[in-house]
């Protein structure tokens, strides 16, 4: 499977939930390579934009979708990666914006 592949099985899954990826399709297209990638190595896609530990049980959190997007999405119209954006995420003043880390500290250790 690739990046192409993927955008179109997941855009058809998380459309049906209302959840948009970024319209920055190159910037999708390299988060879900990101994604592919940390299957490959992982055995599971977990967030490309963070430490992943090989472990399932302890990246379960962090696994895409992961457990921090709905929030993010919420509070910043867009999740940590800019994965996902919200309807109302606008290009020209949110993509700047920084989402904070919302994983708890000693997860990031790896």
């Amino acid at each position: 499977m690739n990046a192409e592949e993927l955008y179109k099985i997941l855009e058809k899954s998380q459309g049906k939930k209302g959840y948009r990826f970024n319209p920055d399709r190159e910037l999708t297209l390299s988060l879900l390579e990101g994604l592919l990638e940390n299957k490959d190595r992982y055995g599971y896609m977990c967030c490309p934009c963070r430490l992943a530990s090989g472990d399932r049980e302890r990246d379960r959190d962090i696994i895409c979708p992961c457990v921090y997007r709905d929030p993010d999405l919420a509070e910043y119209d867009q999740c940590y990666c800019a994965l996902y954006v919200s309807p109302r995420w606008d290009p020209e003043t949110m993509s700047k914006i920084f989402v904070p880390e919302r994983r708890p500290p000693e997860k990031l250790l790896g």
